[in-house]
């Protein structure tokens, strides 16, 4: 049945796709262009062990703070990258399946957590999340991602995503989520890639968030709270969404 279920996900996300064309999406966004993104993240992953650095980022310790307080233990991040915040929450006892759409970001993933000693904690999965969980529905207590959502994924391909982690989390899950706002130095700069992305310097494209797209996100979710934090040199201005279903 379950095998059944993910291949009817799987269809009726490929023809959604199919009426935006192979090529081209709606408001003149280039899909070969968004796409070209995973190869651009393979590359920097594999160019440095360490891209965003070692230390858990400010919005997992909090994400930790709150599944401690709620007893939630059965993580699933989003995103996960080269494993700094998925390290951390191996290290406070959580379950964590860490997803990523780069081989090298989950192949570093894995030797961080044999490293640190959590591996027994840690399941790392290459996935692209623009197509269904590969999970059963009610799985996970939680669901964590720090800058996913604001990478190059159309506000339909973010929608999908949003009832994807709905689906998996149990009753009373929750799912936290940051990403880069409209009010970010960056925003409106560089490359112009359809919607509210824009191709910054170094070849990353960036969809940056209003707080009426948070509010559109959360529709689904039986409640949102949003916080405003500001990370990096830049800084980077980011939005850090907790929605509960």
């Amino acid at each position: 049945m379950q095998v059944e279920r993910e291949e009817n996900r799987k269809e009726v996300y490929e023809m959604k796709k199919e009426t935006t064309g192979s090529k081209k999406v709606e408001n003149g966004m280039e899909q070969e262009i968004l796409n070209g993104q995973q190869p651009h993240w393979e590359k920097v992953f594999s160019n440095t062990c360490s891209r965003f650095g070692d230390e858990p980022s400010y919005p997992a310790r909090k994400a930790a703070a709150i599944f401690e307080k709620e007893g939630k233990k059965k993580i699933l991040e989003l995103g996960g990258g080269q494993g700094r915040d998925t390290c951390f929450f191996a290290s406070r006892g959580f379950s964590v399946h860490s997803l990523d759409y780069t081989e090298s970001g989950t192949k570093a993933m894995k030797e961080k957590a044999e490293e640190s000693g959590f591996g027994k904690y840690v399941t790392a999965l290459r996935h692209d999340a623009r197509n269904p969980l590969p999970f059963e529905a009610e799985t996970f207590d939680a669901c964590y991602s720090h800058m996913l959502y604001c990478m190059a994924l159309t506000t339909d391909e973010l929608e999908f995503l949003c009832k994807e982690i709905k689906r998996v989390l149990k009753p009373g899950g929750i799912n936290i989520y940051t990403a880069r706002h409209t009010g970010d130095a960056h925003y409106g700069t560089g490359t112009h890639r359809g919607e509210d992305m824009y191709e910054i310097a170094g070849g990353f494209i960036v969809h940056f968030f209003s707080r009426e797209k948070v509010e559109n996100l959360a529709k689904e979710y039986g409640s949102f709270e949003l916080e405003e934090f500001e990370e990096g040199e830049l800084p980077r201005k980011l939005y850090m969404v907790t929605m509960r279903k």
